[in-house]
């Protein structure tokens, strides 16, 4: 019975006859279509050609002057029997000089009545010459098409020639009859050859197929044993998989350690190369703007565009600003590089978080009053943590110049704590637009800026977040964001108990 979700097991054998049969039935088809579309096109075609090449050889010989003599009259029967055309040659006295029709008088009639469309023919040409005009006709009172080539010789008699197009159809019909029942019997042929073929590869291939399933359930006993005289590939399988069974049974666990260690590196090399990447990337779009500033306003300096001393003092804070602005990006990326790659040391110590906030926030206070801030932080006691106190001052520093570089609507700025059970999580709150849905996951990685426009007026790179990012995971806490109706929270927690040691994977 087949459990619920399992594929449903179809055998190889009739897989490879559907498959076989069904190129060879294609095959057929497709010959048998091609023949049926252009096989007549192709007869007529030929036929055409070979009446424009019987023209050429009738006034090679005109050209001559053989047309009329006896040595001429093999080739000429030859060119109208073999290619079952009805040839009449008339000199300019109305006698006639060659024909190939027994009943002279009645094909020049004939003739006269196709080309000059004595009313029950239907004409269209298909080449035309300054000696010859070639025409399929189709006479309406017989139902019957012809092809119909007129014109003169170099030696000035007139050429009539024709021949019928109805042997065409029929020879082109009794072909396409004859091979769809050609193809019909190979089809049966192959079906009968394919399923008996295909069952002497599938009964090994089954045995091979028992074999790994056994040795899926770790069972490397039963072996594959050939039981024929000679050896094929399918036999030369089984032999490498009776080894790899024995390979298998005695370094299976080597091999499992083996390949974690080696997806590790892998997954290692692989990250180091996309930061590389990446960082490249980054940083030269980063200093794109800032050194086509400062390379402009020096060459303003250079050039005195404005000689007055307003001016110039202008351009030279233009280019200290966006040289400062370029010398904190790189600290920034030092620091980040060094936490990324681990070469930075943690050092865990207890301290007070709460005198550690205001420190930061004196550090701000000029900043938040010459943007109009207003911040409120109550918590007067001491609330002593577990972490390495100089990243957590990175930490809240980043927090903060964020939320004061993003504070909106009336400019507020709150930091509380939200006790837990063993630790306490410190939020950072700054009214104003929340951030969007689908940038809240992409905030974390460098560079990365929900509002660039906006970004560059405060000098913002998008590498805060990435370290406060890394730093948290170089402590294996957890650090998030949550929006809410009138602004947003970024939140970090900390250990306020010793023994507290979580090793789970930092979530953000």
């Amino acid at each position: 019975m087949r459990r619920k979700g399992q594929k449903r097991t179809q055998s190889l054998t009739w897989q490879m006859a559907v498959i076989i049969i069904g190129l060879v039935a294609g095959t057929v088809f497709l010959c048998w279509f091609l023949n049926n579309t252009f096989l007549e096109r192709y007869y007529i075609a030929h036929k055409q050609n070979s009446m424009l090449e019987g023209y050429e050889s009738i006034d090679d010989a005109a050209t001559k002057g053989i047309l009329e003599k006896q040595e001429y009259d093999v080739t000429f029967e030859n060119l109208c029997a073999n290619g079952n055309i009805t040839v009449l040659i008339i000199g300019p006295d109305r006698t006639i000089v060659r024909s190939s029709a027994n009943d002279n008088q009645g094909i020049m009639i004939q003739f006269m009545d196709l080309i000059f469309d004595g009313g029950n023919a239907k004409t269209t040409t298909l080449e035309k010459s300054d000696n010859y005009v070639l025409q399929k006709q189709t006479d309406e009172r017989l139902n019957s098409e012809y092809l119909v080539l007129w014109g003169t010789l170099s030696d000035g008699n007139f050429i009539m020639m024709r021949t019928a197009l109805e042997s065409i159809r029929e020879s082109a019909s009794i072909s396409n009859r004859f091979m769809g029942y050609v193809g019909l019997l190979a089809i049966l042929i192959s079906a009968v050859i394919v399923i008996f073929v295909s069952k002497g590869i599938t009964t090994p291939i089954l045995e091979l197929t028992n074999i790994s399933k056994r040795m899926t359930e770790l069972d490397f006993d039963i072996k594959y044993q050939s039981r024929k005289k000679y050896t094929n590939e399918i036999d030369e399988l089984g032999m490498h998989i009776n080894n790899l069974s024995e390979a298998l049974e005695r370094t299976i666990s080597e091999l499992k350690g083996a390949n974690n260690q080696l997806k590790l590196d892998i997954e290692k090399k692989t990250q180091i190369d996309e930061m590389r990447k990446e960082f490249l990337s980054n940083v030269s779009h980063e200093l794109k703007t800032p050194l086509a500033l400062i390379q402009g306003y020096a060459e303003g300096l250079k050039e005195c565009i404005n000689d007055d001393a307003e001016s110039r003092d202008f351009y030279c804070e233009v280019i200290m600003d966006e040289a400062d602005k370029m010398n904190q990006m790189v600290k920034k990326l030092l620091t980040l590089n060094q936490l990324e790659f681990g070469n930075d040391k943690v050092v865990i110590e207890r301290f007070d978080m709460t005198e550690l906030i205001k420190g930061v926030l004196n550090s701000t206070t000029i900043l938040m009053m010459q943007n109009g801030i207003t911040v409120e932080f109550l918590e007067d006691e001491p609330m002593y943590v577990w972490a390495d106190e100089f990243k957590i001052e990175e930490v809240m520093t980043n927090y903060l110049s964020n939320a004061v570089n993003h504070a909106d609507l009336n400019k507020r700025i709150k930091i509380f704590y939200t006790k837990k059970a063993d630790c306490v999580r410190i939020s950072v709150f700054n009214t104003g637009e929340p951030i969007p849905e689908e940038d809240i996951d992409n905030i974390w990685i460098k560079f990365y800026k929900v509002d660039k426009a906006r970004t560059r007026e405060y000098g913002g790179s998008g590498i805060g977040l990435s370290i406060v990012k890394a730093i948290m995971e170089s402590l294996n806490r957890e650090c998030g964001v949550i929006n809410h109706e009138d602004g947003v929270e970024f939140w970090l927690e900390l250990d306020t108990n010793a023994s507290s040691n979580r090793k789970e994977e930092p979530k953000i």
